[in-house]
């Protein structure tokens, strides 16, 4: 979520809030990455001390772009869907990406998704169409404010959440960050906030 007024009261977003000091050191050793070191987009190295950590009964997974592959580790969750795979996105234009849940989908899992409207029909190389033309169920977001999550939730059980929209510009030159959470409780509350814009979204 952005820190802004739009981010807090129009925009749809999601915000986590995770007693971890190993998460926390994660962060931090970004932060200092950008403000101490001054590296960024490409130049950042790939030193996140604890990449995978526990919290409590929760497995993390901490990745930051564009040092980490953020987009490997997203296939490769994407094409081991099970059941079902639930995506809200502000921004989609990764062909590699839309290519997993169009191959998910023909393979008999659930695949439903909600883009952000006024970026899915003004993106270059958008995958809404795609989408859509190869059956997928998705649907463009319909509620005042933007549709400002960037979202996957796995099986009902992992959530994929961070600033990190699905496209070529966050896996290979902004500085954003993904937390993959195993955690079918947490799953389930992403879940609910999914229906609740699926229900209002448009086709």
């Amino acid at each position: 979520m952005n820190f802004t007024i739009n981010g807090a009261y129009r925009n749809n977003n999601n915000l986590l809030g995770i007693h971890s000091s190993q998460l926390a050191q994660n962060y931090t050793a970004e932060f200092e990455e950008m403000f101490t070191d001054d590296r960024f987009g490409p130049g950042s190295p790939a030193n996140t001390p604890n990449a995978l950590l526990w919290a409590e009964d929760t497995l993390l997974e901490t990745y930051f772009s564009p040092d980490d592959g953020v987009a490997t580790r997203l296939l490769d969750l994407v094409g081991s869907a099970e059941s079902s795979v639930h995506f809200m996105a502000y921004s989609f234009t990764s062909d590699d990406l839309a290519q997993v849940l169009i191959e998910r989908a023909g393979a008999g899992v659930e695949v439903r998704g909600i883009l952000e409207e006024s970026q899915a029909r003004s993106n270059t190389g958008g995958e809404y169409e795609n989408l859509r033309q190869s059956g997928v169920d998705v649907r463009l977001g319909g509620q005042s404010g933007n549709m400002h999550h960037k979202v996957l939730i796995i099986d009902g059980r992992i959530v994929v959440a961070g600033s990190y929209n699905f496209s070529q510009s966050a896996e290979t030159r902004n500085d954003e960050n993904v937390l993959v959470i195993h955690n079918p409780e947490i799953a389930t509350q992403y879940l609910a906030e999914f229906e609740r814009l699926y229900a209002a979204a448009s086709e």
